[in-house]
């Protein structure tokens, strides 16, 4: 019997083994320390809800009972955690019902992962019952959508689904499962968990900044989006008292800094006063730490 305590070591065992496709894929993400996926089952990716069964020392199946709700808590597992939400749904109207939830990752930059089961590959292009080619479907709301063609491969794509959803700005991304790639078998070795790549400033871009802070008159510091954890947010307050910056929170991302901070100016986006909007105008720097530029932050660009 494998342990959580120690999933590389039986991963390395297991590895050694035929599996089929839906035991790779769910040993790959225990792997990569998943402990909840959120989930409505469904026929398309009965290899997978096996393999489940089979890690329940190690992950928690969360199964609701429509797809939208199973995507919502998958994302905003993703916003709580900072790690990939998982969602496993059924092809056809199980992708179109956590479409919602894909989008709202992209828009608010959360890091997920949806499974989606497919149509096998034998049929593929023919519309076949509840077929749909979600690259095309996806592509314009997630930062990768592919289809895993190949058993062997399973290891290799979620680990690069994982990179993706958390490196830079994070998001989702979306992975179709043919049934005959899960029901496939390969003896195939297990990557090992994913390294999150940090984007970090270099010394020429930071000594660049003190520049432009000590000359400017009238700066402004706007915080949002998301991976913040309370270390980097100790570390923004400091910043912000070392300069003596009045501080923003972007739109929705109120909880991005101390409220009750001395140096809090308030809720950047709709709605906010016209002190605020007046100040922000009249910046002469404008520091925007982890956010984008969105809509409703800038009141319509």
């Amino acid at each position: 019997m494998t342990t959580a305590s120690n999933p590389d070591r039986a991963a390395h065992r297991q590895s050694l083994s035929e599996r089929n496709g839906g035991q790779i894929l769910v040993q790959q993400l225990r792997i990569h320390g998943i402990k909840r996926v959120f989930l409505v089952p469904g026929e398309s990716y009965l290899p997978c809800i096996d393999a489940l069964y089979d890690h329940q020392d190690a992950i928690q199946p969360v199964v609701c009972r429509q797809e939208s709700g199973a995507g919502y808590m998958a994302e905003a597992y993703g916003k709580l955690t900072g790690e990939p939400g998982i969602c496993f749904v059924t092809r056809g109207p199980g992708a179109t019902n956590a479409s919602i939830a894909v989008h709202t990752a992209y828009q608010d930059s959360t890091p997920m992962i949806l499974f989606v089961g497919q149509v096998g590959n034998d049929f593929i292009e023919r519309e076949a019952f509840q077929e749909i080619d979600y690259r095309r479907m996806f592509g314009e709301m997630a930062k990768w959508v592919a289809q895993i063609d190949r058993t062997d491969r399973i290891p290799e794509f979620v680990a690069r689904a994982f990179a993706v959803a958390t490196s830079g700005r994070p998001g989702p991304v979306v992975l179709a499962l043919p049934e005959d790639t899960l029901w496939g078998k390969a003896t195939v070795p297990d990557l090992p968990r994913y390294q999150r790549a940090h984007a970090a400033p270099t010394p020429a871009a930071m000594a660049s900044l003190e520049t432009l802070l000590a000359q400017a008159q009238r700066p402004f510091l706007l915080v949002g989006g998301s991976g913040w954890t309370p270390q980097s947010m100790r570390q923004i307050e400091g910043f912000a008292e070392r300069f003596a910056l009045p501080v923003g929170a972007a739109w929705r991302r109120l909880e991005c800094f101390d409220n009750h901070h001395p140096n809090f100016a308030g809720h950047v986006g709709w709605g906010m006063g016209d002190a605020l909007r007046a100040r922000i105008r009249d910046a002469d720097l404008l520091i925007a730490v982890g956010t984008r530029m969105g809509e409703a932050t800038t009141e319509s660009y």
